[in-house]
Parts: structure tokens; C-alpha cells; sequence
């Protein structure tokens, strides 16, 4: 399926002000194709939160990021599936078994099932970051890494920075989903996300999704920044 420009546009909202949620949701159904909703808004409004944004009638990223025994993460998945999320995520450096068992929770469930994907390395995460970890890889070279044990696992893409987008489709293959976050118009601060690029240039290196937050969100007119991203996209 081609997505328009529009479709591939996911705005980040994050406030745990549930009136300002469901307005933003509401002002921007038809110039974006979706809205992630994370811990911060689950966190101070829960499921019923959600739900009030759902209703809007846009799809919604679910983006709780789960990392636990896999026990434990089948189980939220579980719980979160009667939400109707188009995406749900997980971390990939819970491991194998654990994203196993996410993918084996929305295989035995009778809801409309979400893409599954997985958080390889945080955007605000450098090379430096990593080695503080412990983490001998570059960032780039980690990424890839669990981006190729996350489609061993079976689910449906990944979370990457627009840096790494290249390299995790020369292993994974076209079909493999890359939601990218770290996404700012040349016309927009950087923020706190380290590996970043403009919308057109992430679409131009293999991008399926974009999640765009207060480039659009922190607008003194959330409409026209997101009609203006879209115009960008528009012929790629």
C-alpha cells in the first residue's frame, strides 16, 4: 500500500493535559494520519485518556515502550489490545524471549491486531551514551543489530532514528515497517533528540512513518506546521 504524505505523519503528543490531547487530535484529523499517545499522557490519564483521543477517530501509536520479563509484557499487551491501537511498541533490548512472547500475545487474541514494532536505540541516545552503558557498538551499528533480532522475533518494524534508516533496510529488507521519530523541518529547534533530519530527507532514505512532535504541537498554528510537512512530503 502507498501512503499518502499525509498518512505517514504520526504527531507526538505529549502533555498529560487530556483536554489539550483531544484537542490537538481533533484540529488535526485530516492533516495527519495518526497520534501517539505516550507514558506521560497514560501515566496521568489511562486507558479512559486514550480512549477520548481514539474517539476523535484518528488511528493511535501507543507508545509505552514495554520491557519486562516476557511474561509480564505478554500481559500488557494483552491489556492494551482492547484500546484498538494501530501501533504498539515494545523495547528490543528486552530480548528476544520477551518480544517473542509480545508477538505470541497478538497472534492469540480476537481484537484487530496493531503493528507490533520495537524501540531499538533512543533518539536522545549518542555514541558516547551507549559507551557509558557499556555498550561497545556505535549507535548506528546497535540499531541495526536489534532492528535484525527484532525481525528474527517476528514483528513488524522498528523505531529508529532517521540516521539508520539505510543500514537497517540493507538487512531487513522493503517490507520491514521503520517508524522514525528525531524528525524536524529545517524551520524547527532541535530539541533534546540527537540524531535527527528534516521529514523529506527521512521519506527519501526509506521512512515508512514519521513521528513529529512539537514541530507541529509547539506551533503557534499546529495546522498549517502540519499541512506544511505534508506539502514537503508531497511528490516523494
Amino acid at each position: 500500500m502507498t501512503l499518502s504524505p499525509i498518512q505517514r505523519i504520526y504527531v507526538a503528543i505529549d502533555t498529560p493535559d487530556q483536554a489539550r490531547a483531544v484537542t490537538l487530535a481533533r484540529n488535526l484529523a485530516g492533516h495527519v494520519g495518526g497520534v501517539k499517545l505516550g507514558k506521560e499522557f497514560f501515566v496521568a490519564n489511562g486507558p479512559a485518556g486514550v480512549r477520548a483521543v481514539a474517539d476523535v477517530g484518528m488511528p493511535i501509536f501507543l507508545d509505552l515502550k514495554f520491557h519486562d520479563i516476557p511474561n509480564t509484557v505478554a500481559g500488557a499487551i494483552r491489556s492494551a489490545l482492547p484500546l484498538a491501537p494501530a501501533i504498539l511498541n515494545v523495547h528490543a533490548s528486552g530480548g528476544a524471549a520477551m518480544m517473542r512472547a509480545a508477538k505470541d500475545a497478538l497472534d492469540d487474541t480476537s481484537h484487530a491486531r496493531p503493528m507490533l514494532i520495537a524501540v531499538t536505540v533512543l533518539t536522545s541516545l549518542g555514541d558516547d551514551d551507549l559507551a557509558e552503558l557499556g555498550i561497545e557498538k556505535s549507535a548506528e551499528d546497535q540499531v541495526v543489530h536489534l532492528a535484525a533480532l527484532t525481525k528474527a522475533c517476528g514483528l513488524d518494524g522498528v523505531v529508529c532514528s532517521p540516521r539508520e534508516i539505510t543500514s537497517i533496510r540493507a538487512v531487513c529488507g522493503p517490507d520491514f515497517k521503520l517508524i522514525v521519530p528525531g524528525i524536524r523541518p529545517a524551520w524547527a529547534a532541535s530539541g533534546d533528540q540527537k540524531r535527527i533530519t528534516t521529514p523529506a530527507d527521512a521519506i527519501k532514505a526509506g521512512a515508512d512513518y514519521l513521528v513529529i512532535g512539537r514541530p507541529i504541537t509547539g506551533a503557534d498554528d499546529p495546522v498549517k506546521a502540519a499541512e506544511k510537512i505534508a506539502d514537503e512530503l508531497d511528490g516523494l
